[in-house]
């Protein structure tokens, strides 16, 4: 297959990778936070040429080559929802599936909750719902997010090669992953400077604490307005299992398939993983 196609959507603020033709029925990938349309780089190929579709994979704003979100403020997780709509604008769709792996999958969750007629489908990978925060821990949570705010923004960690970054990925990655599953996602995240060190594109903003969450009840009750189908493809030593958060999350869906595959939280873009992934996501077609 053909290198993907490179995007910029919603007046230039939004990159994007195509993949398959531009006919085609069109899915909406999302990926994880701190990654980028990479994340898809793997599977798209195979998803497309079995299920006749294209795939746009977007860069959220601040991660890969999207634009930072404008101004000072935090984003909120529910502000992704406007980047997906935007996309959607931007390329005539109505409707779509939505491929969501971590984040982007608790993005398309929300989403599909709030705007149930956007959304035909959702193929979730390793994620299923949003991080959430008890009603009494809400003043500590806040806490955190207002002294994160004022603190000043640190500046985007410089690497002498493409080397050195996937090793720092791969030692501070939040779950674990190994070089060659990290090494298309830190690609697209390097920019050269001037004197030949590569810096992270990643908006460091990203990293501060979330000032707010959605309480567990809340999370609960966007996950049961969701009506469309929904396909969860997990990882055997993922984030999901059979932790309460995600016990929880599962039983509030009303139509969900659920595939456990051997792999971790990025088992899609795992080389040895992929073909399993692809596989599960178009059984679930049928």
């Amino acid at each position: 297959m053909t290198a993907p196609e490179a995007l910029r959507l919603a007046d230039g603020r939004l990159a994007a990778l195509a993949w398959g033709d531009a006919s085609a029925p069109t899915w909406l990938a999302l990926h994880g936070w701190l990654d980028n349309a990479a994340s898809f780089s793997r599977l798209a190929p195979p998803l497309v040429e079995r299920l006749g579709i294209r795939l746009v994979a977007l860069d959220f704003a601040g991660h890969g080559h999207s634009s930072p979100p404008p101004g000072a403020a935090d984003v909120a997780l529910w502000d992704y929802c406007h980047d997906v709509l935007d996309v959607m604008e931007a390329l005539g769709l109505e409707r779509t599936t939505l491929l969501g792996h971590s984040m982007g999958a608790g993005v398309a969750c929300l989403l599909a909750a709030a705007m149930p007629e956007r959304v035909a489908a959702l193929r979730l990978i390793d994620g299923l719902g949003v991080l959430t925060t008890e009603a009494a821990e809400a003043p500590t949570q806040l806490r955190k997010g207002l002294g994160a705010h004022r603190r000043p923004v640190s500046r985007a960690p410089r690497y002498p090669d493409e080397e050195s970054a996937v090793a720092a990925r791969v030692a501070g990655g939040v779950t674990p992953i190994d070089a060659e599953t990290a090494r298309p996602l830190v690609r697209r995240n390097l920019a050269e400077e001037g004197d030949g060190h590569l810096r992270l594109r990643t908006d460091p903003r990203l990293l501060r604490a979330s000032p707010v969450r959605f309480t567990p009840e809340q999370a609960t009750a966007m996950l049961a307005a969701i009506r469309c189908p929904v396909l969860c493809v997990e990882g055997e030593t993922g984030i999901l299992g059979e932790r309460e958060r995600a016990q929880r999350a599962r039983a509030a869906v009303g139509d969900l398939q659920r595939r456990v595959l051997p792999g971790g939280h990025h088992l899609h873009l795992e080389p040895d993983r992929v073909a399993a992934v692809a596989e599960a996501i178009v059984a679930g077609q049928a």
